[in-house]
C-alpha cells in the first residue's frame, strides 16, 4: 500500500465495552487526568479524525485545550490545533456543528464522489470536501491526508470509524481507555461493530503498556512494527 500516517486509535469504553449510555445519552467515561494526558496526544498530532456519527451525537470541538500546548504548536509554525478530520457516506452533517465553527484550523470532509455536490452545497467555506473514490475507505482516506502532509494521525472514533481502521489494518496503535462501570445496554454503541480484523487468537495484538490513571486503566497496544514505545504528547 502507499504511505500513510502513524495512526493512533483513541478511545474510552466502560469495562463492558461501551462508548455511551444509549441513544441521546452523553456518558463520562474517563477523567480530568486522563483529558489532559488525550489533550498532550492531540497536540502532537497532525489530524484528528472522527466519523459524522460522531459529529451528530456528540458536537465534538476537537481543539487542543492546553494554553502552554497551543502557544508550542504556534511556536513551531503550526496551527494551535490540528485538522480536523471527519468522514462521511451522505453528506448528513450540520454546518452549525462545533467541528465546523470553532477553532481556525482546516477541517476536511471525506465523501464517497457521488455526494460531493451535497456536502459542498450544505457546507460551503465551513470545510474542504474531498472526493474518496466511488467508495469510501479508510485507506483512501489516510493515503490522501499522507500526501496533504499529515504524518502523525489520532483517530478518536466512533466504533465504525475504529471498526473500518481495524478491520483495514491502518492503526500503529490503540490507546484504550477503561471505565470503572457497566452500561449494559444494547442500544448503546460498542466501541467496534462486528468485523474481520488482522488481530486473532492466532495473531495476537502485543500489549505495551497498563497504566493506572486516577481510576481508570490506559491499555496501550502495538498493532504494527511502526509502534512507538513512548507516548508522544504527554511531557
Amino acid at each position: 500500500m502507499g504511505e500513510r500516517p502513524y495512526t493512533v486509535l483513541s478511545a474510552s469504553m466502560s469495562i463492558d465495552g461501551y462508548l455511551d449510555a444509549g441513544p441521546g445519552e452523553r456518558l463520562l467515561l474517563s477523567n480530568a487526568a486522563d483529558l489532559e494526558r488525550v489533550d498532550g496526544v492531540r497536540a502532537s498530532c497532525d489530524a484528528i479524525l472522527v466519523g459524522a456519527a460522531t459529529v451528530r451525537n456528540d458536537d465534538p470541538r476537537l481543539l487542543v485545550r492546553s494554553e502552554r500546548l497551543r502557544r508550542d504548536r504556534l511556536a513551531r509554525g503550526l496551527s494551535a490545533s490540528p485538522t480536523k478530520v471527519t468522514v462521511t457516506a451522505t453528506a448528513d452533517l450540520d454546518p452549525r456543528a462545533r467541528f465546523f465553527t470553532r477553532g481556525e484550523v482546516d477541517k476536511l470532509v471525506y465523501c464517497p464522489r457521488g455526494v460531493v455536490a451535497a456536502a459542498q452545497e450544505r457546507l460551503g467555506a465551513l470545510a474542504t470536501v474531498v472526493a474518496a473514490g466511488d467508495e469510501l475507505t479508510a485507506r483512501d482516506v489516510v493515503g490522501d491526508l499522507h500526501e496533504r502532509g499529515v504524518r502523525r494521525l489520532m483517530v478518536e472514533g466512533g466504533g465504525r470509524v475504529h471498526t473500518q481502521f481495524l478491520a483495514e489494518d491502518l492503526a500503529d496503535e490503540l490507546q484504550l481507555v477503561v471505565a470503572p462501570f457497566f452500561v449494559g445496554d444494547r442500544q448503546a454503541r460498542r466501541f467496534v461493530e462486528p468485523g474481520t480484523f488482522p488481530w486473532c487468537p492466532g495473531r495476537r495484538a502485543r500489549l505495551a503498556e497498563v497504566r493506572q490513571i486516577e481510576d481508570v486503566a490506559l491499555l496501550r497496544y502495538a498493532l504494527s512494527p511502526r509502534f512507538e514505545p513512548d507516548e508522544v504528547g504527554t511531557s
